[in-house]
């Protein structure tokens, strides 16, 4: 089972992308999404938000007319848990402390979008319901 508390910010200025983006974490299952077209909206968000994104998916297209570091925005930003930022020159896996930054040549498709939430949100993570051995004994009236 997904974590449905799970916070996603997407960051594009084309709406057509953000709405795609947001249909395809939809269809995972993922639904607590904030779609933002500036960088003055996503910069406000992560600065001034009481609790963190777990994700940020950004493109990069969002400060070409800006002189911003959009890679030490997302590394140096304590609001930010996990960040994907794609339409980048070259795609790589840029190290942050505790977390991953991801950049992508392209724009991120279904599968990408999957193989992601993977990280972010990992199966041995979420909450599983376990009967405890004693637990079922008692519920049967096997316990003296």
């Amino acid at each position: 089972m997904i974590n449905k508390n799970l916070r996603i910010l997407i960051a594009d200025p084309q709406h057509f992308q953000r709405l795609n983006i947001e249909r395809m974490l939809n269809q995972l299952g993922y639904f607590r999404i904030v779609p933002v077209q500036s960088f003055d909206e996503l910069d406000t968000l992560t600065h001034f938000s009481c609790n963190p994104f777990d994700l940020l998916i950004v493109s990069s297209t969002l400060v070409d007319a800006l002189e911003i570091d959009l890679d030490a925005f997302c590394r140096d930003n304590p609001l930010i848990r996990h960040a994907l930022i794609y339409d980048c020159q070259q795609a790589q896996l840029l190290p942050m402390p505790q977390a991953l930054q991801v950049s992508l040549a392209g724009t991120p498709e279904s599968q990408s979008l999957k193989s992601l939430m993977a990280i972010v949100d990992p199966p041995w993570q979420r909450h599983v319901l376990r009967v405890l051995p004693w637990l079922r004994e008692l519920s049967r009236g096997r316990v003296g």
